[in-house]
Parts: C-alpha cells; sequence; structure tokens
C-alpha cells in the first residue's frame, strides 16, 4: 500500500523530543507501509506526525480554538477581525454551521486517529535498529493514549460524533464509511476503558528528559478524570434541553435522566489520578523566600515557564516540541514596547481575584476600594521584582497606585498588566489611555488591562528575546481542584473538599477555609456554597489556562454569564481620576443555546445523510 510522503509531512509536525526534529531530511516522493516501518527514523516520524494533533495552548487556546477568547477572561480588539480572527466573529454570536472554525477538529483529528491505528497495526521490532519488543509495546500504548484523547477533544466538542474505533477498508463502502453519531454516554465509556488501559503499558514519567511530552500514565488518567467531570455535570448529565435529540436509527444521543453516580464515578477518577501523580513525585510547583516560606509570587508565575527538568513537577501533561509563544508575547506586549498589545484581560476577571486577605471584593471585610489612590508602597515577602521602578524584591505596588489594584493577592499582579503599573522590561509605566503611547488604535488593550500570565518577565519584543517554556495543557493544580468540585457534588462534606481546596490557597499566599484562628471561617456542609467558593477558585487560579470557557458550558452557565455586560476602564477619558472608572464597552458577547457544542460543519451535513445537527443549530436559538 503506498502513501504520499506529503501525508507525513502534514502528520509529522512535532518530534517526539523536545530537541530535535526528524523533518530536517527530505524523503523520496513516495513511500510504502513497509517502507515507512522497516525504518526507525521514519517509525519515529509516524509517531511523532500523531502527536501534531496536540493544541498548543498558547496561540491556539487564544485564536484558532478560541477557548480563552471565547470565555469571559480576554477581550481583544474587535479591529482585528480584520485580520483573521474567525473567534472574534464568534464572539459576537455570528456562527453557523458554515462557519470555518480554525482547529478544524470535525475532519482533523480523525485523521490523526487513522494515523495511530495503522501505526499500531505496522509497528514492529527492528532490532538492527535497537526498537525492542518493549519499545513496541510502549510506542503502541502511547498511540492507544492519543486515540482515546483525540475521541475526547471531539465529544467535548461536538458532544455525540460518528464513532467506530479502529480501521476501515479502504475499499469499504459508503453505507460502511458514512455512519451516524454514537450516543455521549457510549463514546465516554468506550474513552474511560481505553485511557484504563493504554496506562497499564506506560510509565508514569520518563527518565529520558528528551521523551517529555509523550504519553504517561499520569496523562491518560489526567484526561480521564477530566473527560468524567464533564461527563457528570449539568451540560450531559440529565439536560432536559436535549430530550429528543436522536440519530437517524432513533437513538437518545444525550441522557436526559439525571445519574447522581457521575459524580462519584469523577471523584474517584480525580483522586486516583492525584494518588497516582503524588507517589510518582508530583507536586504543585513551589518557590520559596529566604525565610523558608512559599513565595506565591514566583511560584505562580514560574509554574508556566519551568521546565520539569528543573523541578515543575506540576506539570500532567504538556505538548511536546513547544508552542507558538511568539505570537501569544508579541500580542500581549504593550504598542509602546513593540508589541501588539491588545491581548487583553476583562473587567470581569480583573473583580474576580481575591484581596490579599482572602475575601473576595464584594465582602465588606475585604478592605476593597476603587476609589482614590494609595499613599504608600505595598512590600510583601517575595522575591518578585516587576512591581518595582528599582527592582526592589517585594515592592508589589508603589505610592499613587489607583486603589482598585492595591492590596490583591499574589495571583492578580502575576496575571494582569494594569495601566500606571511597572513594565520593567522598558523600564517605564504602562500608558493604555488613548492617546497615550500604549493606547489608542487598534493594537491598544480594549478593557485598559494586557494579559501577563504566561507573558515571560524577561521577554523584550525589541530584541526578539522569546524564551523556552512548556506549554502545559493538565496540571496538578487543576486535579486538585477537579477533586474537590467532583466531591462536593457527591459527598458534601467530605473533609477532602477544604484539603485539597486549601491546598491552591496556600500556595496563593492567601488564608485557607477552615475554623482556625487564622482561616476565613466557611460552612463546609453547605454545598451551594462551597460550589461557589470552588468555582470563584478555579476562575482565579485556571485563568486564560484554556479552562474556565468549558467551565462554564459543562455548568449551563454559558448563558447566563457570556451576554452580561462587558466592562473595562474609560480608555478615553480626559482625566486620570476619569480613567479609572468601570466603564461599558462596546464589547459584545452573544450567546445561544445552540453554542455549548460546535455545530456539525455543513460541508459534513451534505456528504452524509446519516448525520444530524446538534441542537438548536437548525433554529439558531
Amino acid at each position: 500500500m503506498k502513501i504520499r510522503i506529503y501525508l507525513i509531512l502534514a502528520l509529522a509536525g512535532l518530534s517526539l523530543s523536545a530537541s530535535c526534529s526528524y523533518l530536517d531530511q527530505v524523503p523520496e516522493d513516495e513511500l510504502t507501509l513497509e517502507m515507512v516501518f522497516n525504518d526507525k527514523t521514519r517509525t519515529e516520524d509516524w509517531l511523532a506526525g500523531v502527536y501534531a494533533g496536540i493544541a498548543d495552548p498558547y496561540w491556539d487556546y487564544m485564536n484558532k480554538a478560541g477557548y480563552d477568547t471565547l470565555g469571559d477572561d480576554m477581550t481583544l480588539p474587535t479591529a482585528w477581525t480584520t485580520f483573521d480572527w474567525t473567534v472574534l466573529h464568534m464572539v459576537a454570536g455570528n456562527w453557523s454551521p458554515a462557519t470555518e472554525w480554525k482547529m478544524y477538529y470535525w475532519s482533523e483529528l480523525p485523521k490523526y486517529i487513522r494515523s495511530a491505528y495503522i501505526f499500531i497495526d505496522h509497528v514492529k521490532p527492528l532490532p538492527q535498529d535497537g526498537v525492542t519488543a518493549s519499545e513496541v509495546a510502549l510506542m503502541k500504548n502511547e498511540a492507544r493514549f492519543l486515540i482515546a484523547y483525540y475521541y475526547w477533544l471531539l465529544i467535548e466538542t461536538y458532544g455525540p460524533i460518528p464513532f467506530s474505533p479502529g480501521l476501515v477498508d479502504a475499499g469499504a463502502s459508503n453505507e460502511e464509511l458514512l455512519i451516524g453519531q454514537t450516543p455521549f454516554d457510549t463514546v465516554v465509556d468506550w474513552i474511560d476503558k481505553e485511557l484504563i488501559e493504554a496506562a497499564k503499558g506506560l510509565p508514569a514519567y520518563y527518565t529520558n528528559n528528551n521523551k517529555f511530552g509523550r504519553a504517561t500514565s499520569v496523562m491518560c488518567h489526567a484526561v480521564r478524570a477530566r473527560m468524567l467531570l464533564f461527563a457528570a455535570s449539568d451540560l450531559v448529565n440529565g439536560n432536559p434541553d436535549y430530550a429528543g435529540h436522536v440519530n437517524k436509527k432513533g437513538e437518545a444521543l444525550f441522557s436526559t435522566q439525571r445519574d447522581p453516580s457521575k459524580w462519584t464515578k469523577a471523584a474517584e477518577a480525580c483522586k486516583e489520578l492525584i494518588d497516582l501523580a503524588e507517589g510518582n513525585g508530583y507536586k504543585l510547583y513551589t518557590e520559596l523566600t529566604a525565610d523558608g516560606k512559599i513565595d506565591p509570587f514566583l511560584s505562580y508565575q514560574n509554574m508556566m515557564f519551568t521546565r520539569w527538568t528543573d523541578g515543575n513537577k506540576e506539570i500532567l501533561f504538556a505538548r511536546p516540541g513547544g508552542c507558538n509563544i511568539w505570537d501569544y508575547e508579541k500580542h500581549a506586549t504593550p504598542r509602546g514596547s513593540g508589541g501588539n498589545g491588545g491581548l487583553g484581560v476583562s473587567q470581569s476577571l480583573v473583580d474576580a481575584f481575591f484581596m490579599k486577605n482572602g475575601l473576595p471584593i464584594g465582602n465588606s471585610a475585604s478592605g476593597y476600594s476603587d476609589t482614590g489612590y494609595s499613599t504608600a508602597s505595598d512590600r510583601r515577602n517575595t522575591g518578585w521584582i516587576e512591581g518595582s521602578p528599582t527592582e526592589t524584591p517585594g515592592e508589589v505596588t508603589t505610592a499613587g497606585t489607583y486603589n482598585m489594584y492595591c492590596n490583591r493577592e499574589a495571583r492578580f499582579y502575576v496575571t494582569v498588566l494594569y495601566n500606571d503599573a511597572w513594565f520593567r522590561e522598558s523600564n517605564r509605566r504602562t500608558e493604555f489611555h488613548n492617546p497615550d503611547m500604549d493606547g489608542g488604535g487598534y493594537n491598544s488593550p480594549q478593557a485598559g488591562y494586557l494579559l501577563r500570565k504566561k507573558v515571560h518577565p524577561d521577554h523584550n519584543e525589541l530584541n526578539d528575546n522569546y524564551i523556552y517554556r512548556p506549554g502545559i495543557l493538565y496540571r496538578l493544580g487543576e486535579a486538585y481542584l477537579n477533586y474537590a468540585e467532583a466531591l462536593n457534588e457527591c459527598d458534601p462534606g467530605n473533609a477532602d473538599i477544604l484539603v485539597y481546596l486549601n491546598k491552591i490557597r496556600e500556595r496563593a499566599g492567601i488564608p485557607t477555609y477552615g475554623p482556625g484562628p487564622d482561616q476565613i471561617a466557611v460552612d463546609a456542609s453547605d454545598q451551594t456554597a462551597m460550589r461557589k467558593l470552588i468555582r470563584m477558585e478555579r476562575r482565579v487560579e485556571l485563568c486564560v489556562e484554556g479552562v474556565r470557557y468549558n467551565d462554564l458550558r459543562r455548568w449551563k452557565e454559558a448563558e447566563n454569564v457570556l451576554n452580561e455586560p462587558v466592562y473595562g476602564m474609560n480608555i478615553n477619558a480626559t482625566t486620570r481620576d476619569g480613567y479609572f472608572r468601570r466603564t461599558l464597552l462596546d464589547y459584545k458577547h452573544v450567546y445561544r443555546k445552540a453554542f455549548y457544542f460546535m455545530p456539525v460543519p455543513s460541508w459534513e451535513m451534505d456528504k452524509n445523510p446519516n448525520l444530524v445537527q446538534n441542537p438548536y443549530w437548525s433554529t439558531q436559538e
């Protein structure tokens, strides 16, 4: 059987190691499968190609997939719609089955899945090249993981999908090829079992650092835990909105009967992941102050930048081969410092961060004020220098800072670059007011804030100083919050809820919840109250990591949250005091009931008469 080499090249976009590429050599015009799998390098090329379907959590999550943009974490200049920002049209509700979503999961992921199955069927030991039977078994389990992972991405995106695991013969009839959707829960159950089986044949981590990013048992359980959390949530667990949604065989594609046991299963999966990870040395990333305490600023900041080999054992699943950090950081750099500085955050996210006393800004005891300016510097026990004009460790804000940004928790300062904040790489303060150097025009933050999280503090757009970092897709901090959420839904009052929620708050440097004298009192048995606290913590801890949008979807809250008015600072004000006022933006989210799942692309509906369109897309509700 012959395959065209361009197919190999299309699928082999990533190397199996972070340090070398297998695409440096130009191969022959055509290869046979026998030629591929009789050669060690070509075999590795093929598997690398299967890995290439893993999304980039930087540029893809912001621009192509748009997870961060479609949620309420980010605001982008609407003028960017003229520069191939399809996701901004989707934010505005201009979205239909004919829209070409730039991740193309419906058409592209099945190609990677098929390629993985071909790999499993043909890979073999190559004693002459040192490819042993045990190495072959390992690679087959990597491919099994990737198949399961890609199926999970498909159902997370589209809900029920055509599902026929295994290879379909190239000579199959249209009847065999053009199949309809399989019920959502059926696919979940298959992926669940497949991830468990693949995990049995994979290590928890690799001692060979060149294999960083390749499939592990921890990755299997991380994907499984997130999937089962989604499957237990309101969107797909007893959602009456999907009653009557059936395939062409008349099978119900979603269960409309709520099943509480799904939350129990999700909680168990989350705990299995945590136990497996912690038992193999995974832990929250922390850096310490000179007196041996957790430094919340550097811990949260550098968790996104530090390599596994340099001690970042929080990483559960990272994209192999690197990410497009160049475009990401360029768009987050202020215009006056050489960037396309419009990659901003919303006032909603700014307001979500806690005060340094651990209370939300809406709590009367928090000490929050959104009027006036500070009269003194805020100095804390940290090595963080980004807030200090003199690069003095611990100077978080200086005198004259608008009070809205004073006395906030560490994660706020690591995430948000606000007007008048110190910008170390340019040795100046930001000027987001229109028409100042960072404001006005299409390359400026629409809400008056730029994104700081995931942008390296030593990045300098003017000298092309880009610094490698792992592209984190899943991390232990999320696993802790997933477990707390699932437990609260199936076993309210369980002591582990506060244990794992507090692990996140302890790293963040804010008071934990509990009955102690230095803790914030909560009723841990109050399921509704704890649900609110867990969701608040998720919003802050996991912001701009591609999680928030899918959280809003699975909670069935997207319609309520995303249709709310969007606020920012008054960037066109004529006075400083006028600038620092919450202002309704000309930036409107439109979110309809249909949008909870991506539509089946119209061109696929035209080709396959056995498909049914996802709920509400025909009526655009």
